[in-house]
């Protein structure tokens, strides 16, 4: 069970802290069971959710591991799908979000940036799932390593430049 003040990922919330956990009070809510208050961290509202319901939730990686990641970044192989219906597109990509795995989720924003610059030299623009879903990858994984590292979202993708940069 988490505790108060922890950092968790929850489902396709992304990070948030553990701000209580406990019966809910003055809500419509079973009192036999506990609950966990959640806080997204780049989110307005707050989460209610049972402790023992089957969404997903993990702790959020530590310093230690999201620079560890960081410098696996170069031998993460980029996911390049090719399907051009955006309905299995769509599909294939909500199946890579919902894995909540972070070398996942490089995978598939690797491979979505090499399909916009395949696009791009063919004199075309990139579609807008893939567009949509790289944006989301993106923001699942720099707000986990943005909260690891102690600094913003905006900055993180810097600092992955920087330092696989220096690695090589």
């Amino acid at each position: 069970m988490f505790q108060p003040g922890e950092f968790v990922v929850y489902g396709s919330s992304g990070v948030c802290r553990v701000v209580q956990v406990g019966a809910l009070e003055g809500r419509a809510a079973d009192p036999n069971r506990k609950y966990y208050t959640l806080q997204p961290l780049f989110e307005s509202e707050r989460i209610y959710t049972p402790v023992d319901s089957g969404v997903f939730m993990r702790p959020a990686m530590t310093r230690e591991q999201a620079q560890e990641l960081i410098h696996e970044i170069p031998s993460i192989r980029a996911e390049i799908c090719t399907e051009r219906n955006p309905t299995t597109l769509r599909v294939h990509y909500e199946a890579s979000l919902q894995s909540h795995e972070c070398r996942r989720l490089i995978s598939l924003i690797k491979g979505i940036r090499r399909k916009g610059e395949e696009t791009e030299k063919k004199g075309r623009k990139m579609g807008q799932v893939d567009q949509r879903y790289r944006k989301k990858a993106e923001n699942l994984l720099h707000g986990e390593l943005a909260i690891a590292l102690g600094m913003s979202q905006e900055e993180v993708a810097e600092y992955i430049r920087k330092t696989v940069e220096q690695a090589s």
